[in-house]
Order: structure tokens, then C-alpha cells, then sequence
């Protein structure tokens, strides 16, 4: 795990100025390779890379990057881990007596495999995460390369500084930030995209200009790069599409392809496709327990993370390290059930507990950790996680994905119901319904919710029933189909226009969102089959990936995700979405695997997501922080961010009368991270 930074500009600088300047942007990712630096310059064509070590397999010197090909062809500078890459060593001794092994690094292998199949044929052999920027001297190509699911960051585009543009490139955008002369623009279009959604989504950046490349995806540049960017953000759909007559933006892995081209018809039964996703997890978790370095895993005490230290366990014959976070506030606190896991596991279990000053204390460091605004409040427990486990290892296995890939969400849960409940009433009559909801004030239903609880005979008691019954009300009086409820629900919020002030200077591109493109023509005939698709080419990548490698890296850890094998991820696709989803529970194949292992009653509990009290932390300790970043003066002078909207949400929330935390929280993000930018 690494990181790696660096430009091409037409501009014929020094050598020395082009090493100085690409030192600097790769300093500013020390972190996520605090073990060895390298940097490399064409001066010729004003090419620079640098690179950031994490050493986690081969160690040595021989691992250094960047590094050129046995015949010197390519130099590549590399992100992440190529899990088989030892087996791709035997397939091309097998092929070639021409391969000099230098040492046993993933990277060696990734240049010999270049030279051997070429760039585009070699990516589909591969079984890994990774973002690559590589340069062939001999066609004058240079490539950047993002793995199937985004598992690893990369951002590209142009540089604009006070007398020239430069095209640039990187796993963190505070890399392109070190760029003497950066002055790039926050750009609009992004800002609405990011309180849409609550994270900024491909293929946007926070910044005018500067791009993330989509998963799957690679960017060949043939020749050198225009010096003006593109008139709209580069994405492709299905087909390749040029950004300049040399530049193009090309799929190589399609998750929609796949669904397409395989049947739900797969397996004859049930037992045979659990068996075919167990067999395969066991050799995934296998493989990506292989490191030089100690290994050890992330473990919440929910079905994914505990059915992945499961297997974790078999596999080894010393306790596997684990690690959860807790909280103070009881009531948000679940670390009992990962202490019950890792006990019947006999895992060696670590604990970590987080108060609201330990929040407090890392919130001004979110805007360096993320590089752009980020809402998911789950980032302050992932990054207090990260810290736990990078004392003990340099490697953690996660659990994340599985509830993308095996229906685990409530809303796969909820979404339908609802639906199927309100479908056969008249538009006009859902909205008269969600009217007479919202009539009642939110307290009056948390009443309601206080007294069933009271009642209720099981564990399933109703949390905020007020302000989930205000927010059903309003979804019944604007969506008209189920798809459209999905869409809502994953927009915290729906209408971004009325926050975000515009700049008839800014760039207003014609806004993308992957949500609005065509679905796969299989498989998607459920609605929760629908939401999958859309949470795992969206959400997961933009805000459960990025989340988890910020968190870690800004830590020097290194997470992997099994479930995102892409094997794991082909076969969770062909197994049909009512074994996945039934007796209204998701991730079922997942529960027969670790109900193996695991006694299904220290499982079996609400699902509660991996969150923090945000809603009493507004209201409480943070109170003076939140007050001061929303000053009306401030955001007045700013000119981004309405005013009396921020400050009619902020009474509702403190009065009680809204849990409008989310909402609260997406602001407060967005302006520390503005804050930090004028420090």
C-alpha cells in the first residue's frame, strides 16, 4: 500500500526543477508511505512521478519505486497489492527464460506482465486493488489505471496556476494541492453533488478541473496533454469516449458487463451457490492474509466483519488480531457484541473507546485526512479503529462490501415494504397521506415510540420514530415510483440548489450522475436488486472506500476487502436476490457461512451501522465548534452556502424539534474543510 503523485507539463524545466517540485507533492502523502520515497523525471517530454512506500510485501530496496521494466520499456509507480501476483510470476517463468527477478515484489511482477501481454491484456489477470501510473517510453503512452470497484484512490487533471496549466495526478488531492502556483476553484457543480449525497461522487472533484477516475477505468494519454481541460467532467458510459483527440477514457471492467453476460440460473440450488461463495471466500482470505508484515482485522461483531475473521481464523494457528471501537454514550455502544465474537473466536481482541472530546480532537484533522468535504460521520469511529489497529498491525482485513453485494441495507428492507404498502393509492391521496403524517409533530410520534417499546415483547425497539415518520411524509408526497424512493433516500439532500449559492463565473458542466445511467439488462427485475446495482457503482466506492482508505492511510494502515475480489463479487451476482434477501433479513448466504462458526444468537440483533451520537453531540459538546463555522457573517462573506437555510436547521435541531444531524453535519464538513484551506 502506497501512494504516488506527479504531472506532465509542456513546459521545458530543469531537471532539478521538475525532481524539487514533484518532491514536494509526493511529501504531501508521507503518510501513506511512510517507509520509503522515490521519484523519477523525463525532462525531455516534462514528465515527473513520485512515489510514497508502505512496505508490505518484499521489504526490501527491491521493492522501491518508481521502477522500471527488465528491458526499461515502462516505469510505473503503484498503489495497493496484485493478490496473485505470485502465481502470474510461475505463468511468465513458464512463458519467457527471459524473466530476471530482481526480488519478489508485486510490482516487478506487474512490469514483467506488461512486457509480457501488454498494458490492456494483463488488467483482466489480475486479482488485486490498485491504482497505477505508468509510462512507455516506447509508444510515448502514459497510462492511469484504477482497479474493478475503486477500491483505490486517483485523481487527475489540470493544474491551474498563475501563468500556465499542468496536467497532474494522484492518489490524494492534497498531492495536486502541493503544486507550486495551485489555485483551482471549488467548483459548484461538485458542491451540489457533495450535499446531494453527502460525499463528492465520480467523476467530480471538490476543484474545478480535477477529476477522479472512474473504477474499472483507465486513461491512456498519446503524446503530451493539451493544456486546456475538458469542456464537461470525462466520463465514459459503455463505449470509450476521447477527451482530446489523445486522450481517451476507457472501461476495461464493467460490473454491468458481467451481470449481463452471467445468469441467476447459475446454480441448481441454494447449498450449491453457498458452497461455491464459501469455497471462494476461503481462498480470497486466504490469499489476503499473505503479507510481510502483521496482519489483523477489523471486527464490529456484525455478520460481514465476523464472518470474515471467521474464515481469517481457520487459516491460521495464532489468534487473529481484532479490532472494534466502542462508545461512553451506552446506548450507541455495541462493542459487547464484537467482544462476545472475538471471544467464541478466541481472536487476541482489542478495544478502543471514543468519547465526544476524542471526536472533538480529531474533527480539525477530517479536512486533511479527506482532502474534500466528507459526511459520513462514520469516519470519526473508522478513524479511531484505524489508529487501535495500526498499534498492533500494518494490515486489516474488513468487512465491507457485503452489504452491497448481499442485500444488508435496511432501506433493501424498508424501501419495498413501503412501497408495496402505498403503490396501488393515487399520487394525490399518498400526498394527503404524507401530509396528515407530518401533521403530528415529531415529538408527539416519539411518544408513540417511547409507549411500543414499553410494550414490545422483543429487541427490535424503534429509535427517533419521530423524525423517521416526518421524513416517510415527505417522501410520499413527492415520489412516484419505487426507484424514485430509493433515489431519495440516498440523497440527504434532494433539492442541493436552494443551499448552494451559484457563480455565473464558475463552470456549470452538464451535471453526471451515475445513478441516472441505464441498468444492466439482467437481474434487475426486483427493486433491491435495482438498489444493489446503484449502491455498488456509487456508494459504495465514494463513500465506503474512500472512508475506510483515508481513515487508515492517514494512519500508514493498510485495508483489504474480500468481498471485493472481484470472483466474490461475480458470484454474489449470480446468486438471486431472493436467497439473498427472505424472512425479512439480507445476507443470507453470509449467515449460513458463518453460522458455521458462529452461534446465530451472537449475531442476531437490530442492525445499527457503524455511526457516533451525532445528534446529542450537536446539541452538547459541539455546540461551540458548529456555531462558530455557521456564523451568519461567515457564510455571508464565504458566499457558498445560504445562510437562513443553514440557520433554520440549526434552531430546528437544537429546539428538538428536527434531528436534522446529517443535514448539520454535511455543512460542517464542508466548512472545516474550507477553514483549513485558508490555513
Amino acid at each position: 500500500m502506497c501512494g504516488f503523485t506527479g504531472f506532465y507539463s509542456n513546459s521545458l524545466d530543469a531537471k532539478e526543477t521538475l525532481l524539487q517540485q514533484v518532491n514536494a507533492m509526493s511529501h504531501a502523502i508521507s503518510h501513506r508511505g511512510p517507509d520509503d520515497s522515490g521519484a523519477w523525471v523525463d525532462q525531455e517530454v516534462g514528465l515527473a512521478i513520485g512515489h510514497r512506500r508502505l512496505s508490505i510485501v518484499d521489504i526490501s530496496s527491491a521493492g522501491h519505486q518508481p521502477m522500471n521494466s527488465n528491458n526499461g520499456r515502462f516505469i510505473i509507480a503503484f498503489n495497493g497489492e496484485i493478490y496473485n501476483h505470485k502465481e502470474l510470476r510461475i505463468e511468465l517463468d513458464s512463458l519467457s527464460k527471459n524473466c530476471i527477478w530482481r526480488g519478489t515484489s508485486d510490482t516487478e511482477t506487474l512490469l514483467a506482465a506488461f512486457e509480457q501481454w501488454g498494458v490492456e491484456a494483463t488488467l483482466p489477470k489480475l486479482v488485486g486493488m490498485f491504482a497505477i501510473s505508468l509510462w512507455d517510453r516506447q509508444q510515448k503512452k502514459f497510462y492511469l489505471i484504477r482497479d474493478r470497484f475503486g477500491e483505490k484512490p486517483l485523481y487527475y487533471g489540470w493544474i491551474k496556476t498563475i501563468n500556465k496549466r499542468v496536467f497532474a495526478f494522484g492518489s490524494e488531492l492534497k498531492s495536486l494541492r502541493a503544486y507550486s502556483g495551485f489555485s483551482n476553484n471549488v467548483s459548484r457543480a461538485a458542491l451540489r453533488q457533495y450535499f446531494r449525497f453527502m460525499y463528492v461522487p465520480v467523476p467530480y472533484s471538490i476543484y474545478e478541473n480535477i477529476f477522479k477516475l472512474e473504477g474499472g477505468c483507465m486513461l491512456i494519454l498519446d503524446g503530451p496533454p493539451p493544456n486546456t481541460p475538458p469542456e464537461q467532467p470525462p466520463h465514459p458510459s459503455d463505449s470509450d469516449k476521447d477527451i482530446f483527440s489523445n486522450i481517451v477514457v476507457k472501461r476495461w471492467y464493467s460490473i454491468k458487463n458481467k451481470i449481463d453476460s452471467s445468469s441467476q440460473s447459475t446454480f441448481n440450488s441454494y447449498d450449491e451457490a453457498v458452497d461455491k461463495l464459501e469455497n471462494q471466500l476461503k481462498e480470497t482470505i486466504k490469499l489476503q492474509s499473505e503479507a510481510d508484515v502483521p496482519l489483523g482485522a477489523f471486527l464490529s461483531g456484525g455478520v460481514d466483519s465476523s464472518t470474515i475473521v471467521a474464515l481469517m481464523q481457520e487459516n491460521q494457528t495464532n489468534p487473529v488480531e481484532t479490532f472494534t471501537i466502542g462508545f461512553e454514550e451506552k446506548q450507541f455502544d455495541e462493542s459487547q457484541y464484537a467482544f462476545e465474537v472475538a471471544k467464541h473466536l478466541q481472536t487476541n481482541h482489542h478495544e478502543m473507546f471514543v468519547s465526544a472530546s476524542d471526536a472533538q480532537s480529531l474533527i480539525p484533522k477530517l479536512p486533511l485526512l479527506y482532502d474534500e468535504p466528507f459526511a459520513d460521520s462514520s469516519q470519526i469511529p473508522t478513524h479511531f479503529v484505524s489508529v487501535a489497529a495500526k498499534k498492533k498491525v500494518t494490515v486489516s482485513l474488513s468487512g465491507d462490501a457485503g452489504d452491497e453485494l448481499f442485500g444488508g441495507y435496511n432501506r433493501y428492507l424498508w424501501a419495498p415494504s413501503l412501497w408495496k404498502k402505498i403503490k396501488w393509492m393515487p399520487f394525490q391521496l399518498r400526498k394527503t397521506m404524507g401530509s396528515a403524517i407530518n401533521a403530528f409533530s415529531i415529538s408527539t410520534w416519539d411518544k408513540f415510540g417511547d409507549a411500543y417499546n414499553l410494550l414490545a415483547h422483543d429487541n427490535y425497539n424503534i429509535i427517533h420514530l419521530g423524525d423517521k415518520a416526518h421524513k416517510t411524509g415527505r417522501r410520499l408526497q413527492i415520489i412516484n415510483s419505487i426507484d424514485e424512493l430509493y433515489k431519495n433516500l440516498v440523497c440527504e439532500w434532494p433539492n442541493p440548489d436552494e443551499l448552494v449559492i451559484d457563480d455565473i463565473n464558475s463552470l456549470n458542466y452538464n451535471e453526471i450522475m451515475l445513478l441516472d445511467e441505464s441498468l444492466p439488462r439482467n437481474g434487475m427485475d426486483s427493486s433491491e436488486a435495482r438498489m444493489m446495482y446503484w449502491d455498488v457503482i456509487s456508494y459504495m466506492t465514494d463513500d465506503i472506500l474512500c472512508k475506510v482508505d483515508r481513515a487508515a492511510m492517514g494512519t500508514s494502515l493498510e485495508t483489504r476487502v474480500p468481498f471485493l475480489d472481484h470472483r466474490v463479487a461475480e458470484i454474489a451476482w449470480q446468486i438471486p436476490t431472493n436467497m439473498k434477501i427472505k424472512n425479512g433479513q439480507g445476507k443470507w448466504p453470509l449467515r449460513e457461512i458463518l453460522y458455521k462458526r458462529v452461534p446465530q444468537e451472537l449475531i442476531e440483533r437490530p442492525k445499527a451501522g457503524f455511526g457516533i451520537p451525532l445528534d446529542d453531540w450537536l446539541r452538547g459538546p459541539m455546540k461551540t465548534w458548529a456555531e462558530k463555522l455557521i456564523d451568519i457573517d461567515r457564510l455571508s462573506n464565504e458566499g457558498f452556502l445560504n445562510p437562513e437555510i443553514v440557520h433554520e436547521i440549526w434552531n430546528q435541531h437544537i429546539e428538538g424539534k428536527r434531528n436534522w444531524s446529517f443535514r448539520l453535519w454535511s455543512i460542517l464538513m464542508f466548512q472545516s474543510w474550507l477553514e483549513q484551506l485558508s490555513n
